[in-house]
């Protein structure tokens, strides 16, 4: 088997009204738990490429990708997982605050396999929210207030977060 090494994320928060923009999902591991959308860069884009087509695929919303926010480091340690999925066992989550480039939605076309929808929550509710990773959620307030960029440390997870 090839390595696949790391995989490179473009994560975005997208800001609008007083809400922000969730990814709902639900796995096995984790049960019902909520999300930043994004997902892996392809090779030879640039990471704002990458939120902006993640961002459309997933949510079906065209996006500006306004600041860097914040890095985090995430790793799988579960060797039926890495054997299984390894290109998602360790991931570098690149976290930008994004805004919309318009207000039409399209039709989201690839959703993650975890994905269960996109909602918008009210900032005010975010803090009793179950968002994966926890490291993200932890400082979403702050990115949200203009705080930042941060850098989350690395984690060890048994299991992915989804």
């Amino acid at each position: 088997m090839i390595d696949p090494g790391v995989r490179s994320t473009a994560k975005g928060i997208l800001l609008h009204e007083g809400k922000v923009l969730l990814n709902r999902c639900r796995d096995p591991f984790n049960g019902d738990y909520f999300c930043l959308p994004g997902g892996g860069q392809e090779k030879y884009e640039t990471l704002a490429e990458a939120m902006r087509r993640e961002m459309r695929e997933e949510t079906g919303y065209a996006v500006a990708v306004g600041r860097f926010a914040a890095l985090f480091e995430e790793i799988c340690d579960d060797p039926a997982y890495r054997a299984e999925a390894p290109q998602y066992c360790h991931k570098m989550y690149h976290i930008f605050v994004c805004s919309l480039a318009d207000g039409e939605r399209a039709s989201p076309t690839e959703q993650d396999s975890t994905q269960v929808g996109s909602v918008w929550i009210p900032v005010e509710d975010l803090p009793g929210l179950k968002i994966l990773p926890g490291e993200v959620a932890k400082v979403l307030p702050e990115i949200i207030a203009g705080k930042g960029p941060f850098f989350l440390g690395s984690k060890h997870h048994f299991l992915a977060h989804g």
